[in-house]
């Protein structure tokens, strides 16, 4: 569970039932990053969700894919492939009627109005709300990306050559392009993502998680980019909050270094990336409105980077506790420090916020990073970039206080259907020419 914006006892939020959301579509449409993505969107939210893949269960129970498994002529291969797509149904009926889930994703292909009626029927018949997204890409493109970008790196291609992967993955979408059924049901609940966020059919979409569903829908893509996270330079006094203190010397060379550093490693990226979308992505940078990230970003403002501010991006307020020594802390708070110690994320120390808090106020922010198709480099408090990890690693809430990003370290992130890949990098002088 990630960092949990809102909680109840039992779990379940909004007296929303529960929820099961089946994906439909060929293969290489972004059916997987949907789901993983919806999922951690979802529990960020603090509602209870858990992903289904059919892949996965076909993986654990095969090992390796007979060559013949998806040729719709076989009726053996046929039967067996319905087995493992009902036990990972039933295994997703029984998390959410007895697991304590209330959103489960259900990642298939499920292409025929036959097999979809089926679900439908059977999770109504548990009590259970269905919702159909079906992906559609009608861009060849699109899909040639996707089945390079994706597929070349799925469990189901582990030690193959790229090109040999791609061109089995290509086989497998034209046998399931056979039976493939777009939803013509009005009747069922649904969503139809036309190239992976480019169009939205809303059909018969009922309740607040599902309408949650269709909004973040609404802001995710699946285009390449890359998200960089470093630490703001060091203030003049930055013990203290209510100060809003500028940059130290130190802090304004470190900026320096960041900008030059930053210029540098994309140059080398470019010169080196096959992808002519790679090579002209543009970076834009998002500061906070406190002085010393303003003042971080000026020198990529002065070499013609757009700089935008949020105020949300502002680090979270340590109220009482501002410009207190720890020791200063414990002898004037002790009851608070044994509260801290024992919910750091919850707990909020006097007329402070709480990372929790913290949370909340970025949840605009998050949609945002979401909508974005460009390079982003976010420099802000470790605070802030904490709870924004967090989210796009889907980290647990109690680890969020303890999450390290150091100064002067840029934390590079690439996001990618099977989750996000991190790597860091110290900026040093000599790093930076």
């Amino acid at each position: 569970m990630a960092a949990q914006l809102y909680k109840t006892e039992n779990g379940r939020l909004f007296h929303a039932g529960a929820v099961a959301i089946i994906t439909v579509g060929l293969p290489a449409r972004g059916k997987t990053h949907v789901s993983r993505s919806l999922c951690r969107y979802m529990r960020w939210m603090g509602v209870s969700t858990k992903v289904f893949s059919v892949g996965n269960y076909r993986r654990e129970r095969l090992r390796t894919i007979p060559e013949e498994y998806f040729d719709p002529n076989n009726k053996a291969a046929f039967a067996a492939r319905i087995r493992i797509a009902d036990d990972c149904l039933d295994d997703l009926i029984e998390w959410l009627q007895h697991g304590g889930g209330q959103v489960a994703i259900y990642d298939g292909n499920n292409v025929t109005e036959e097999r979809r009626r089926e679900i439908h029927d059977k999770l109504v018949n548990q009590d259970i709300h269905p919702l159909f997204i079906e992906s559609i890409c009608n861009k060849p493109e699109i899909v040639l990306a996707n089945i390079r970008s994706v597929k070349i790196s799925s469990p189901d291609y582990v030690g193959w050559e790229p090109e040999e992967a791609v061109k089995d993955y290509t086989k497998r979408i034209e046998q399931h392009k056979i039976n493939y059924e777009t939803i013509a049901d009005l009747s069922l609940p649904f969503v139809k993502l036309m190239n992976v966020g480019e169009q939205l059919i809303v059909n018969n979409v009922q309740g607040y998680l599902q309408s949650r569903v269709v909004y973040y829908l609404m802001n995710l893509h699946n285009r390449p980019r890359t998200i960089y996270f470093a630490r703001a330079g060091e203030s003049l006094n930055p013990n203290l909050y209510k100060v809003d203190a500028e940059l130290s010397p130190e802090g304004r060379q470190y900026a320096e270094n960041l900008k030059n550093f930053m210029i540098a490693y994309r140059e080398k990226k470019r010169t080196e990336a096959n992808n002519s979308e790679d090579q002209e992505r543009p970076l834009s940078i998002w500061t906070s409105t406190r002085k010393k990230s303003r003042q971080s970003a000026l020198p990529f403002a002065e070499a013609g980077f757009p700089v935008r501010q949020h105020s949300v991006l502002t680090q979270l307020n340590p109220g009482e506790v501002d410009g207190l020594t720890p020791e200063e802390i414990k002898q004037k708070f002790p009851e608070e420090v044994a509260r801290a110690r024992q919910d750091p994320y919850r707990h909020r120390y006097p007329r402070a916020e709480s990372y929790h808090d913290l949370a909340i106020r970025l949840e605009s922010i998050i949609m945002e990073l979401e909508r974005e198709k460009n390079d982003v480099l976010i420099i802000a408090h470790d605070t802030v970039l904490r709870c924004l990890y967090a989210y796009l690693f889907d980290r647990p809430e109690s680890e969020i206080p303890t999450i390290s990003i150091p100064r002067p370290f840029l934390v590079e992130i690439t996001p990618t259907a099977y989750g996000c890949k991190e790597t860091r990098m110290e900026i040093t002088p000599e790093s930076c020419v």
